[in-house]
């Protein structure tokens, strides 16, 4: 796609009409039906200043977002299990002014009762349910947008404080969905499995609106289970498979399940890193090397490796298009030897507009040369080819005058055949500053063990100083793994 206009796929006048263009949890919408519609939901919305949209796993979440977009109006994800306190947060932060639902009105949550408790608003909202509205606009609608207006607010994860809303425009989300559809050599002739949260970017823009652009169905599996998966390769033909790590941790458990993904063109991993056994075990029993990439809410995706490229594993690849990279380090960059960590900046046309009503935390991470300060920590190689250590603010470990990412260890501990789950952090050290610490979903070995294992594949001093063996890691709804929730 080249047009500036996101929807342009969906609404030109030679649009291709797909009788499947998105199913989710087995029903199906055509794109002339979905567009008509959401042009139903953005004729009644059209003149707000921002909408909420409950998004749900359904049709209706689809059909909510699209006609906002049509509208011109920006719309606010509302996840489906936040509680009382984060949902107020999102209205009363992103100024709502009504809320779009495809569950009864009658069902919608309060910020003063539990999500079981019946109401007819939302904080005093309006609460408009999709299903009640026409099935399409009145004729002759046609609402004014711009390529340059703001599309979607779509909140942090709130891990240093509440969660700020992520301004994303239209322009960026049709530079970022294109560049990907370069990389991955994504088109029309494909169809896209998976069934990710419709909240957040993976699921949403990448997962919905990546293929409304390029013009390829999406079958959403309602939730991302290895039977959901596989039934979709056999029954739906799925050629592109879009998971987070603990989808593929799962799938390959499941070897009749992850088999059936043979004749798929693309499996891509996304949204935390990938553990390398995992890489190879999909490998081995689906054929494909996973695609890795990278991105945040505020940038979408700005590395990643390639359909046609080299997939190396626990490696995030190169920088897609219109992208450049920095890694620095106290104020310069680092070599590109692929072993020294610094912290990834990202310049590109995909980059977000800024937090809504946040001027010092857009300060904060975009420079005034457009450079977005990641928080992240990569090395880089020679050939340009990336790999992330962690964050600046959990996973660089400062432990004897060594900087270590935490990354590294945690590759090294998975590679361990008893190992099943591994999160490392550094915790505060009399003699050292900070002791490199692991903790470990393991069966049948040992914390002094674990830790032999590590000094044998890395360095010694990046061994862990401390081995905890837990019975599970705490994760956020997207599978990342939430390290302030670790305690030693």
């Amino acid at each position: 796609m080249s047009s500036p206009d996101l929807l342009a796929a969906l609404t030109a006048p030679d649009a291709v009409e797909r009788p499947d263009a998105v199913t989710i949890a087995g029903r199906t919408l055509a794109s002339p039906d979905l567009l008509d519609r959401a042009g139903a939901v953005g004729e009644r919305i059209a003149g707000a200043g921002t909408v909420a949209v409950h998004a749900t796993p359904t049709l209706e979440t689809v059909i909510a977002v699209v006609g906002g977009l049509l509208a011109g109006v920006p719309v606010v994800t509302l996840p489906p299990d936040s509680g009382p306190a984060e949902r107020a947060h999102l209205l009363r932060d992103s100024g709502a002014e009504l809320v779009l639902t495809g569950e009864d009105r009658q069902t919608m949550p309060t910020e003063t009762t539990t999500p079981t408790t019946t109401t007819t608003t939302d904080l005093g909202l309006p609460v408009i349910t999709v299903a009640d509205l026409p099935r399409a606009p009145s004729a002759g609608w046609s609402p004014a947008r711009s390529p340059d207006d703001a599309a979607l607010l779509i909140y942090t994860s709130g891990t240093t404080g509440a969660p700020k809303g992520a301004i994303l425009g239209r322009r960026a989300l049709a530079a970022g969905l294109d560049a990907l559809a370069e990389a991955w050599q994504w088109t029309a002739a494909d169809r896209l499995v998976h069934g990710l949260p419709l909240f957040h970017v993976h699921g949403l823009v990448l997962g919905v609106l990546g293929a409304l652009r390029v013009g390829s169905p999406v079958v959403h599996t309602g939730r991302p289970t290895p039977e959901a998966y596989a039934h979709a390769a056999t029954e739906s033909a799925g050629t592109l498979y879009f998971g987070v790590p603990t989808v593929w941790s799962r799938l390959v458990a499941e070897p009749a399940a992850a088999q059936a993904l043979r004749g798929a063109r693309l499996l891509v991993s996304g949204s935390a890193a990938l553990p390398i056994p995992v890489f190879d075990r999909l490998e081995s029993l689906t054929g494909h090397r996973a695609v890795e990439r990278y991105g945040m809410t505020e940038t979408m995706i700005t590395l990643s490796t390639r359909a046609d490229g080299e997939r190396r594993p626990g490696w995030v690849g190169l920088p897609v298009r219109g992208v450049s990279t920095r890694l620095v380090h106290e104020g310069a960059d680092v070599p590109d030897d692929g072993t020294t960590p610094g912290e990834i900046w990202v310049r590109g046309p995909m980059l977000f507009s800024g937090y809504h009503h946040r001027p010092e935390a857009t300060a904060a991470v975009l420079d005034a040369q457009g450079w977005m300060h990641t928080g992240d920590i990569a090395v880089r190689d020679a050939g340009g080819m990336h790999r992330i250590v962690g964050r600046a603010s959990t996973d660089l470990i400062s432990s004897g005058g060594y900087r270590i990412g935490a990354g590294e260890v945690e590759d090294a501990l998975l590679a361990h055949p008893a190992v099943r789950e591994a999160a490392v952090i550094g915790t505060p050290h009399p003699d050292l500053g900070e002791a490199v610490t692991a903790f470990v979903v393991a069966d049948g070995v040992g914390a002094e063990a674990l830790s032999a294992f590590v000094a044998q594949r890395l360095s010694v001093h990046k061994r862990p100083r401390v081995v905890q063996l837990v019975d599970a890691l705490p994760r956020n709804a997207m599978g990342k793994v939430v390290k302030s929730r670790l305690t030693s």
